[in-house]
């Protein structure tokens, strides 16, 4: 039994105008799930688990994301130094402001989406060079050698790498973006505008998921919204997920 993760979820005031953000700025397309909701995935019809690819669906809260930095956040990924500065500039263009998050002196730019989410736009790194546009999803945290243990038993991606300071999580299948853990300074205090969403496979009961989550150390969340068709619940740190439902 395992979980697949296929969705990074952005909460947003304007779920259509941030989709439309993140559209252009991966190169994707649009396609609206329902009211409140905006999908952004690769051209072409993208389903739902894609083998290379996260889409990125936005969703509408009611209330802006605080002024304290997401610890979960976005690399892109560049294939020159030319294609980094076009891509910036670009981003720019599209709304995205320069951001500030203690980075001094580094080969990457940081950037802010139009409601404040920061991202990276990576330098050329050999690593990321067929990952797509999206390089990693990065989790900050205080032990990326348990969030290895927890994510690794969570999910169906192999680990790569894991030291005192980082661990690393991939597809199996090689393909696809990267689930990075950095360890960082402080401790999370806010819900984060940015959580991954994990789908279980066709046959497999997500409530039996869900259990296995909670013996693994995930705590139930409630997410104020009702009767929802997903679970939402955080793992040994507080970094909020969600389990899907099989549709």
């Amino acid at each position: 039994m395992a979980l697949r993760p296929v969705n990074v979820n952005v909460k947003a005031l304007d779920d259509a105008a941030l989709g439309r953000f993140w559209a252009k700025a991966l190169g994707w397309g649009v396609s609206s799930e329902g009211p409140g909701v905006t999908r952004v995935g690769p051209a072409g019809g993208f389903v739902r688990p894609d083998p290379v690819a996260l889409c990125v669906d936005v969703v509408t809260v009611p209330e802006p994301r605080t002024a304290v930095k997401n610890r979960v956040h976005l690399d892109l990924a560049t294939t020159s130094a030319a294609h980094q500065a076009e891509l910036v500039a670009r981003l720019l263009a599209l709304g995205a402001t320069p951001a500030d998050v203690g980075q001094g002196d580094v080969p990457w730019t940081v950037l802010a989406d139009p409601e404040g989410n920061e991202f990276c736009v990576l330098e050329p790194r050999e690593v990321y060079r067929d990952t797509g546009p999206i390089a990693a999803v990065v989790i900050d945290c205080a032990d990326p050698r348990a969030m290895a243990e927890f994510w690794g038993g969570a999910v169906d991606w192999t680990l790569h790498e894991v030291a005192d300071d980082r661990a690393v999580l991939r597809s199996a299948r090689g393909v696809g973006p990267y689930l990075e853990f950095l360890r960082t300074p402080g401790a999370k205090t806010v819900p984060d505008c940015v959580r991954i969403g994990l789908l279980p496979y066709p046959g497999d009961d997500r409530e039996a998921e869900v259990a296995r989550l909670r013996s693994l150390g995930a705590t139930d969340l409630d997410p104020g919204r009702g009767d929802t068709p997903w679970k939402c619940l955080a793992d040994p740190e507080g970094h909020e997920f969600c389990v899907l439902g099989l549709r």
